[in-house]
């Protein structure tokens, strides 16, 4: 995607020009894809520009939404986001680490969303920020799915984006926390290249999980797939 000072979607519009990570297929694939119908409170962890929280907004018309950023240009242009959105009165944003809020709050939800940081090796980005946003150094995957599951109803449940390679260690942290697999959706890029993402729901109630395969474009570039183009088309002024 290109790297505008903004991203427009059919309802919202994401500015984006000082946010370390802007707005990606990753973010867009979790929102278009997490199940947020009857629930009446939404947590959105590391929330960036506020994205997934805008998303979550469009698609239940009347859940509170609180969404938490520990990037403070993040951050403003979160507020910035959600402040020009029609949503504005059902987002609250707050900055500071999810570590911190789920020690302070007393809330519990229906759904949490996170498309969290998940670079475990390799070069760190120069910028702090960049850094903080792509590797998991601030946000381990085990204390965010054991902070996640201590904030969630009974009968809530959790929806993340992931690297595909990561699914042994969510299933193991699933199990560890007394949470199941309810959904999983694995992502393709095209025909040629494996998968690369994993889409996983974790709910608090033994079930069946529904697993399905999602392929993005077809051979030929932006030749999109109508599955793709059905999940996202909400969003996406191009469809």
């Amino acid at each position: 995607m290109p790297r505008n000072n903004y991203f427009q979607f059919k309802q919202f519009r994401i500015v984006q020009e000082r946010s370390a990570m802007k707005v990606g297929m990753d973010g867009v694939l979790l929102g278009a894809w997490a199940n947020a119908a009857g629930a009446e409170r939404i947590l959105d962890i590391g929330t960036g520009t506020g994205l997934i929280a805008l998303m979550m907004a469009q698609k239940n018309e009347s859940a509170q939404i609180n969404a938490v950023e520990v990037d403070q240009e993040a951050f403003q242009e979160a507020i910035l986001n959600v402040k020009q959105s029609p949503w504005s009165g059902r987002i609250q944003t707050e900055m500071l680490s999810f570590q911190d809020f789920a020690k302070q709050t007393g809330r519990k939800y229906d759904l949490i969303v996170s498309n969290p940081p998940f670079f475990t090796n390799g070069i760190k980005a120069p910028t702090g920020n960049r850094a903080q946003a792509r590797h998991s150094d601030s946000l381990p995957l085990d204390v965010l799915i054991s902070g996640a599951a201590g904030l969630l109803y009974e009968d809530g449940r959790i929806a993340l984006v992931l690297p595909v390679e990561s699914l042994p260690e969510i299933t193991k942290l699933a199990d560890l926390n007394k949470l199941y697999i309810s959904r999983l959706c694995r992502v393709k890029p095209n025909p040629q290249k494996p998968e690369f993402r994993i889409l996983i729901e974790l709910s608090n109630s033994e079930c069946i999980c529904a697993e399905e395969t999602l392929m993005i474009e077809f051979e030929k570039h932006h030749d999109y797939t109508p599955e793709y183009k059905a999940l996202t088309k909400a969003f996406y002024l191009k469809f």
